[in-house]
């Protein structure tokens, strides 16, 4: 089950160096051949538990979505803070950030399609709870905190289990596109989920957005169900032991091309992604609109993410400069958001916003999964997560607080500067790993800025 470099062997102790030394910011590795588009954007469609799969989660994303924008203007309403928000934000991300290894361990030791039927279910629960408790006129800001962070500890489980399982639904040659294909999935949910959800708080509450999010799971239950398991491509599990923390972590600290991507999405995760505190102090404090518009902001960054992920599906190929180019303009681009005076210029920013951002995740992603042993990949996948989606607890109440304080546009420049100055960084350390530095040539008809190898590499 292989198509590309490190996809079924761990990498070698020796030469590994060599090889992200052309990988990372020139290209393919030297030697290996370049991974192709293998039938177009969306090749791995052909297969039928993958069309299933796909079926049932754009709903339940749908549900998902309607009750994420519900949830942060449900809060906002009951407290009227911005730091409420992300105090909601980081207890639903804090069990990633405390027990997401263990959730990796679970997902690369236990068959992955049972396991995702469970947190399905449970996850659905969770919100018909919620609707219950917003309908009846009884709900707290407690109650919120409380389902939000029994979400996360399902999620702990879910999301590297479900990640992990992809390959074993489309096969190692379509994996690229799946993963693409997912994030399109969860971004066209995006577009219409905040726009439902805004018309269903206006016209009628909260509660009902999630009461619908609550039965969208019966969706992706369905699929899981209907799928013929004697399709799957087989993956090893890994045995039980001690030790295996321990193990997935040096696997990625001893892999370049696993921990440089890994320290990027954790900068960015934790300070560039807090847009449901930064867009409803936007809504509520800087342009005073209401939950629609709040609807409408979020609908504009899907539209950008889904255009990022169908071009992340055509593209063959995650390599670390993309991963890093597209973070610096993500920041940038931030920055100059968080500075527009006007409403409407303001929005149209959050278009190529979304796109950068998610081009930042699928990159991220794929990368990670391809260079991955399939027996770590359920580890390095719930470390991926643990550090783009688990730093939210860290990033989100601190990023609360200076919104709170000093205004949506500061708190929005921060969280900009911060994912601009982790993308220059990180391009800079894994060009020195890679034998490279920046040439800066300003004469006419010359390349004005490049990596190039240094001396003593080149020699050698």
């Amino acid at each position: 089950m292989s198509t590309g470099p490190g996809t079924d062997s761990a990498p070698a102790p020796n030469g590994h160096d060599e090889d992200i030394r052309t990988t990372a910011l020139t290209g393919e590795p030297t030697g290996k051949p370049a991974d192709k588009p293998k039938g177009g954007t969306f090749s791995s469609l052909r297969n039928r538990n993958y069309r299933l799969f796909a079926g049932g989660q754009v709903v339940s994303n749908i549900g998902t979505w309607m009750q994420r924008i519900a949830q942060d203007w449900l809060v906002l309403s009951l407290t009227g803070s911005s730091a409420a928000v992300g105090i909601t934000t980081a207890l639903q991300f804090l069990p990633m950030l405390l027990f997401g290894l263990y959730g990796g361990v679970i997902a690369d030791r236990c068959p992955k399609r049972k396991l995702i039927l469970l947190t399905q279910g449970v996850m659905g629960l969770t919100g018909l709870a919620l609707a219950v408790l917003t309908l009846s006129g009884h709900v707290q800001v407690w109650h919120v905190y409380v389902t939000a962070f029994a979400v996360g500890l399902v999620t702990v489980v879910d999301n590297p289990a479900r990640q992990a399982f992809v390959v074993e639904m489309v096969g190692p040659d379509d994996l690229r596109n799946a993963v693409s294909l997912n994030s399109a999935n969860f971004q066209s949910a995006r577009l219409v989920g905040p726009a439902v959800a805004g018309v269903l708080i206006t016209a009628v509450g909260s509660g009902w957005a999630f009461l619908l999010n609550g039965l969208s799971f019966i969706a992706p239950v369905t699929g899981l169900l209907l799928m013929r398991t004697a399709e799957l491509h087989k993956v090893d599990r890994a045995p039980r032991g001690k030790g295996q923390l321990r193990e997935g972590l040096r696997y990625v600290a001893g892999n370049p091309e696993l921990i440089w991507p890994i320290v990027l999405v954790g900068f960015i995760g934790t300070f560039g992604f807090n847009f449901p505190i930064w867009l409803t102090a936007f809504v509520n404090d800087v342009f005073h609109a209401g939950a629609g518009t709040y609807g409408l902001l979020n609908t504009l960054m899907a539209a950008g993410s889904l255009v990022g992920a169908l071009l992340a599906a055509r593209r063959g190929t995650s390599r670390t400069r993309l991963l890093v180019g597209a973070a610096l303009l993500f920041g940038l681009l931030e920055l100059t958001a968080a500075l527009v005076p006007e409403f409407w210029l303001f929005a149209a920013l959050l278009v190529p916003i979304g796109m950068l951002g998610l081009t930042v995740n699928v990159t991220a992603n794929s990368s990670l999964q391809l260079a991955t042993d399939p027996a770590m990949r359920g580890r390095v996948m719930s470390l991926f997560m643990m550090v783009f989606v688990g730093g939210t607890p860290v990033g989100a109440p601190l990023v609360g607080w200076v919104t709170d304080v000093y205004g949506a546009r500061v708190g929005f420049l921060a969280g900009g500067a911060v994912s601009a100055l982790a993308a220059v960084g990180v391009g800079f350390a894994v060009a020195r790993a890679s034998g490279l530095r920046l040439k800066i040539d300003l004469r006419r008809g010359r390349r004005h800025v490049a990596f190039v190898p240094r001396p003593e590499a080149a020699s050698a």
